[in-house]
């Protein structure tokens, strides 16, 4: 049974997605702060925190950046608006996806799913790719022989790319392989995620070797000259 940290300041919001996740096979810890939300982090480690923006005192986005210094477990943003500011804001932060309110709980309790779905292990495999090694068995990458740490999305990003060395893969691919949808209005959360990736893997991020980017397309993984 999947363990779920809720954090949203609205109280019916708050209570209605408790009962319905609840009522979907999950257990939920709630908070209603994002200071409340950070305690109970540390207090009880859930298997993903599905997050509001907008809290009082400690936003959303800082709740993020917080946990990510020290955790990669996944994270879900609940936001009031789909447009851009707030969307980007929030992946660069370090989530792994985010739903649009008013929450429709099956289409959040899909993308829960879909997320905790990224870190299942796969058949013994591994690629190389200079210093870089991708142990599929193990779900570890490691860089120079030290562990990265890597969020579950970026994991199955690069494990994505790296099936196909050489293939370009478009944002819409890589969507659906990746978050298990491809809206094409997604596509935000493939170049965030690459963005994120890149400044884990690459030498020199800003001028990447390993990520490419496919000027039109999208992205593909090339093995070092």
């Amino acid at each position: 049974m999947p363990f779920l940290l809720l954090i949203e300041d609205d109280d019916a919001i708050r209570t209605g997605l408790e009962l319905a996740l609840t009522r979907q096979g999950h257990r939920v810890a709630a908070a209603s702060s994002g200071e409340d939300g950070l305690k109970l982090f540390k207090e009880q480690r859930p298997d993903l925190i599905v997050l509001d923006v907008m809290l009082p005192g400690i936003d959303g986005f800082e709740v993020c950046r917080r946990i990510r210094r020290t955790d990669q477990l996944p994270i879900i943003l609940l936001t009031a608006r789909s447009d851009d500011i707030d969307v980007v804001v929030g992946l660069e932060s370090g989530a792994d996806d985010y739903v649009v309110k008013p929450v429709q709980p099956r289409v959040l309790d899909a993308r829960i799913r879909a997320v905790l779905r990224r870190g299942e292990r796969e058949s013994s495999d591994s690629s190389t790719y200079g210093s870089l090694v991708i142990d599929r068995s193990a779900m570890t990458v490691t860089k120079d022989g030290l562990d990265l740490q890597l969020t579950p999305t970026e994991l199955r990003l690069l494990l994505e790319l790296s099936r196909r060395p050489g293939q370009a893969l478009s944002r819409q691919q890589l969507l659906r392989l990746v978050w298990e949808h491809d809206y094409l209005g997604d596509s935000r959360l493939v170049d965030a995620c690459v963005q994120r990736l890149r400044a884990k893997v690459e030498e020199v991020p800003s001028a990447p070797t390993l990520i490419r980017t496919v000027r039109g397309v999208g992205y593909r993984l090339d093995p070092p000259a």
